[in-house]
């Protein structure tokens, strides 16, 4: 089962191309279990008002816990829920 996660960005954002790096680790470690959408905030005036501050953001859904940065590789998989060695 492929788990799908939101990914919160906007252009010109330094943080979430750091964080874009980061999920792109995720996708090559593990091909098969995530998909992820990109949703940029700036189209929606709600989601500028939950995540303006906070961006990037990560959130799988189904769950309502979110990933806010400042977060790396080894972060990222204890919030997915993989075991890291």
């Amino acid at each position: 089962m492929i788990a799908e996660l939101t990914f919160y960005t906007t252009e010109g954002c330094h943080l979430c191309e750091d964080a874009k790096t980061l999920l792109q680790q995720l996708l090559s470690d593990y091909p098969d279990q995530y998909q992820v959408e990109i949703v940029d905030i700036v189209c929606v005036d709600s989601l500028i008002e939950q995540y303006g501050t906070r961006i990037p953001v990560i959130k799988q859904n189904g769950l309502t816990a979110d990933l806010g940065w400042p977060f790396d590789y080894k972060g990222l998989l204890r919030f997915l829920g993989e075991n890291i060695e």
